[in-house]
Order: structure tokens, then sequence, then C-alpha cells
């Protein structure tokens, strides 16, 4: 589930009621104890925070995956476009997908040998990124969502 913030500029305004309201009961509050307050309200840990996360831009929807889709993305860092053959969902927030390329894909770096896949099976997660690694760090699988 991806959380949205209100912009760093609603936050403030909120700490700035909440302390005017506390202020109005006779309770003195300080701007930066109403913006702990206010980070606590939004299950942030502190105020520094909650406002590096309003910052960021909300997440744009993702493209969604389902059988029949033409997606892109990069195995074995190799481009490559093709289309979902299958997807079901495994436990820990991860989904085995099931990829036929469009051309197949060269898996092999040696340059007097090849090897050419055109479906794949693999792990990933919601980023659509393989928790897999080769050799030398990179996710078997990354998917351009």
């Amino acid at each position: 589930m991806t959380t949205t913030y209100p912009a760093v500029d609603e936050l403030k305004a909120q700490a700035r009621r909440l302390r005017q309201a506390m202020n109005d009961r006779g309770t003195t509050l300080t701007h930066s104890a109403a913006l702990e307050m206010i980070a606590r309200q939004h299950g942030a840990r502190d105020w520094n925070t909650l406002a590096a996360l309003a910052a960021k831009p909300n997440a744009s929807p993702k493209t969604p995956l389902f059988v029949g889709a033409h997606i892109r993305g990069r195995y074995l860092n190799q481009p490559f476009t093709g289309e979902v053959l299958a997807l079901s969902a495994l436990p820990g927030d991860l989904h085995r997908i099931t990829i036929h390329f469009d051309e197949p894909v060269d898996v092999v770096t040696f340059e007097s040998f090849s090897a050419f896949r055109q479906r794949v099976n693999a792990q990933i997660d919601a980023d659509g990124v393989s928790p897999r690694k080769t050799s030398n760090g990179v996710p078997h699988l990354v998917l351009d969502l």
C-alpha cells in the first residue's frame, strides 16, 4: 500500500492550527512541538521524516500487470519487450511471472558463445524487480512499470 502525504505547506498549516487551538485552551505549545505532533499523527517518527516523505512526489500509478499485458524491461541486463503469459501471487509481496519475449534474448555475455531465451519464469516484487541477482549485483529481471 502506498501512503500519500499532504504537501509540506499543508502539514505546516496543520501544525499552526494545532498550536493555535492548544493556545486558545490555555496550553502553550511551541511550533516545533506542534510539528512533531503532526508528524506522529501521520505515523512518522519525527518532523524531519514526515517532511522528507511529503517532499517526495506521490507515486504515480504503476502500469498494472496482468496476463496478456505487453511489457518491457531488462533480463540479465539485456533489454526486452514481451508478453505476460502467467502471473501469480507468492507469500511476502512477491509474484511469479512468466514472460514470452518478442525477440529471443542472449543471456550469455561471452563473445564466442550465445544462449538465447525467449520464455522465462521469475519472481518479482511490487516494483517489478527480481530479488535474485547476478554475481555482480544486477537483478535478474527488471520491468519498466
